[in-house]
């Protein structure tokens, strides 16, 4: 499907950030992942930090960054450069995410928690985590609770009757399972979760899902148009307006999600600082 007009988004370059980011061997999801948003971002001086590499054991029909069946060696060092970093731009809100490790015994669970930590001696940020799901590991997932991040967000990414379309590996199911443990292990902690658009859902298939967030308590949804990154991925099945991104913002807030971000160029971590904001109103 062609990618019609109206979907563009106004380009900036930032070499500042790049090159700070550069000179440390830091990754970011915006780079690896394409985000349309990077460029409006890097301006803002925020970036999401991807740690654990920057090659994925899973190959997700969405996603562009790239695949491999053993992760690279890990950066021992890389929670304290992600620190100095935070603390030299002097963010607010700090995101974290990773590639998922699969092939590591612990999946990454404790790189998680030493980068919670070091940034936790040098900055007053709040700090949100974008989880894989540690195979549903509590044991893992626990981890990064006991770090305590202020956000924990992991994407349920599309609805259940798709999710193996999209995501081979991985269930639906141990996404729902994650974000409800988080939960009913610490409440303090906001939970969130993302799901991405244009895969051949009906309105009735995303207001389940929504429905399933609602039942364990999710705080933050975030709904977006998938871009194809290229001819390998699956394709667009369509492009969302904006008019029915907004009937879907009013679907999800009627249901019971506290806080929802819904647009075209909606992403997980665009812009997460305001999502906190709102649901401190």
């Amino acid at each position: 499907m062609d990618k019609p007009e109206w979907i563009s988004k106004k380009f900036y370059k930032n070499n500042k950030i790049e090159k700070l980011l550069a000179e440390n061997l830091l990754n970011t999801v915006c780079e690896a992942a394409n985000c349309p948003n990077k460029w409006e971002c890097f301006r803002k001086k925020t970036a999401t930090f991807m740690i654990l590499g920057n090659k994925c054991t899973r190959a997700c029909r969405f996603c562009s960054v790239d695949k491999s069946i053993k992760g690279e060696t890990l950066n021992i060092n890389e929670p304290m450069k992600i620190a100095e970093i935070i603390n030299k731009i002097g963010l607010k809100h700090v995101v974290i995410t990773s590639v998922t490790r699969d092939d590591l015994d612990d999946e990454g669970a404790i790189h998680f928690k030493r980068t919670i930590e070091e940034i936790r001696k040098v900055s007053d940020a709040t700090i949100e985590v974008l989880i894989p799901d540690f195979n549903g590991k509590k044991e893992l997932i626990d981890i990064v609770i006991d770090a305590k991040p202020d956000v924990i967000n992991h994407n349920i990414e599309t609805i259940e009757n798709l999710h193996k379309k999209v995501k081979p590996i991985g269930s639906y199911e141990n996404s729902i399972e994650l974000l409800n443990y988080v939960k009913e292990r610490d409440k303090n902690i906001i939970t969130k979760s993302g799901i991405m658009l244009g895969f051949g859902e009906t309105i009735g298939e995303l207001s389940e899902s929504i429905e399933d967030l609602k039942d364990i308590n999710c705080d933050i949804l975030t709904l977006g148009q998938y871009l194809r990154p290229s001819e390998k991925h699956i394709e667009v099945s369509e492009y969302i307006t904006e008019e029915k991104f907004s009937l879907y913002k009013k679907l999800a807030l009627e249901i019971g999600i506290p806080v929802v971000e819904s647009g075209v160029f909606i992403r997980s971590s665009y812009n997460a600082i305001d999502s906190i904001k709102k649901l401190m109103k």
